[in-house]
C-alpha cells in the first residue's frame, strides 16, 4: 500500500509540470503567431490580395500548371496508445468515414500506424498496424521522433494498394472531402509560416550541404499534412529518420528547432532527394487564426481557442469560454461541449460542432 501511495503522489507533480509546460508552450506559440499574423495582415495591400486568395502559394519552377492526380490516396495516421492520442484518433477516423465517399473525395484506405509497440483497445475500431518505437531513451522525451521510424517500418511491412499516401495526425479533422492535390512527382504540402529554412541556413547546412543546391530548395513544410507518391515516400522516409536523429543529437539544432525539429528533418530529407512540394494553403486551416472552413480541407486543432463572452479572442490568456485539446491529456473530452459565444469565428464553431457530433456517435466514448 505504501508503494502505491508513493507512486500516486509522484505522478501528480509530474502531471502538473507537464500541464504547465503545455500551457507555457501554447502561450508562447500563440503570441508568436498573433504577432506574425498582425505583420502579415498589415503588409497586405490591394496589389497582392489577389495572390493571397490563390490556394496555391508556390509551385516548383519546372511545373507549368498544377493539377490533381485523380488517383486515390491512402490515409496514414501515426499515433500512440496514450489516452490523449487515442481520443483524437477516434474523432479523426469518424470524420474520415463521413467524408470518404462524398463527391470530390479521393480518399482511399486508412491505417493508424501505432508506434507504441503493442496492440491497444482500438484495434477493432480503427484499421491499425503496430510498429516498434525507437529504442528506449533515443527519443529523449521528444515523442514525435518516432514518426519517421514508424513510417519506415510501415512502408516495409504493409501492402498499400493506393499509389499515393496522405501523412496525417490525430488532431486533424476532415472538414470537406479531400481530393488528391499531388501531381506525380510533386507532393502537395501545407506551408507553415514558422518553418524558415533560409533564416536558419547555418543550421540547415549541417544537413543539407551546399553541393545539394540553394537552401531555398528546402520547402517550408513538415511531413503532415503531405500527399505524396508512395514510391517517393519510400525513398525519403529512411533519410527523414536519419536526419531527425542527427538533428536531435546536435545540441545547437535541437535548441534552435525545438518541437518542430522533426518537421525540419522531413523538409531537409525531401530536398536531399530533390523533391519539391506544391505548397497548398487550402490543404489545412488552424483555428483560431484561420476564421473560415470554406474551401479548406482539414481542421488542425493544435492551438487553444480562448474567448471572452463577447466573442473576443483572449490569446495568451485562458478565456471564459475555451476549447484546448491539452485540457484532456488524461482522457477524452466529455460529450456535448458547450458551443462558443456569439461572435466567435465560424472555424471555431465548426470545430466544436464536429467534435460534438463525433463524440455523440462513437460507441463507448468514455473508454480510454
Amino acid at each position: 500500500m505504501t508503494g502505491r501511495r508513493n507512486t500516486g503522489s509522484a505522478s501528480v507533480p509530474l502531471l502538473v509540470l507537464l500541464s504547465l509546460g503545455f500551457c507555457f508552450a501554447t502561450y508562447n506559440l500563440q503570441t508568436i503567431i498573433w504577432r506574425n499574423i498582425a505583420i502579415m495582415r498589415s503588409a497586405v495591400d490591394d496589389s497582392n490580395r489577389k495572390l493571397l486568395s490563390d490556394p496555391i502559394l508556390e509551385m516548383p519552377d519546372d511545373m507549368q500548371k498544377q493539377k490533381t492526380s485523380g488517383s486515390p490516396f491512402h490515409v496514414a495516421l501515426t499515433a500512440t496508445d496514450a489516452p490523449y492520442s487515442k481520443w483524437q484518433s477516434r474523432i479523426m477516423y469518424y470524420w474520415y468515414k463521413k467524408k470518404k465517399d462524398l463527391p470530390g473525395s479521393e480518399m482511399g484506405g486508412f491505417t493508424r500506424i501505432l508506434h507504441s509497440g503493442n496492440r491497444d483497445n482500438l484495434m477493432d475500431e480503427i484499421p491499425t498496424i503496430v510498429v516498434d518505437p525507437l529504442p528506449a531513451g533515443l527519443d529523449r522525451g521528444y515523442i514525435v521522433l518516432n514518426r519517421p521510424c514508424a513510417f519506415v517500418q510501415w512502408l516495409e511491412k504493409a501492402t498499400i494498394e493506393e499509389e499515393y499516401i496522405l501523412m496525417a495526425e490525430p488532431d486533424h479533422i476532415f472538414v470537406n472531402p479531400l481530393p488528391n492535390l499531388a501531381d506525380g512527382g510533386y507532393p502537395a504540402a501545407f506551408p507553415f509560416f514558422y518553418i524558415k529554412p533560409a533564416e536558419n541556413e547555418n543550421i540547415i547546412r549541417k544537413f543539407f550541404p551546399r553541393e545539394n543546391g540553394p537552401v531555398t530548395n528546402v520547402d517550408p513544410i513538415g511531413n503532415s499534412p503531405v500527399i505524396i507518391k508512395k514510391d517517393l515516400l519510400k525513398k525519403i522516409a529512411p533519410t527523414w529518420m536519419n536526419v531527425s536523429l542527427r538533428m536531435k543529437d546536435d545540441s545547437e539544432t535541437d535548441k534552435a528547432f525545438g518541437w518542430v525539429l522533426e518537421m525540419y528533418a522531413y523538409a531537409v530529407a525531401s530536398a536531399l532527394h530533390g523533391v519539391r512540394h506544391v505548397l497548398r494553403k487550402d490543404l489545412m486551416l488552424q483555428p483560431p487564426w484561420d476564421l473560415q472552413t470554406a474551401k479548406k480541407f482539414i481542421i488542425h486543432y493544435t492551438y487553444g481557442c480562448d474567448y471572452n463572452l463577447k466573442g473576443e479572442l483572449t490569446y495568451g490568456k485562458i478565456g471564459e469560454w475555451r476549447f484546448d485539446k491539452r485540457s484532456y491529456l488524461r482522457g477524452p473530452p466529455p460529450r456535448n461541449l458547450s458551443l462558443p459565444p456569439p461572435g466567435v469565428p465560424e472555424s471555431v464553431v465548426t470545430l466544436v460542432k464536429m467534435v460534438n457530433e463525433a463524440t455523440a456517435n462513437i460507441p463507448n466514448w468514455d473508454t480510454e
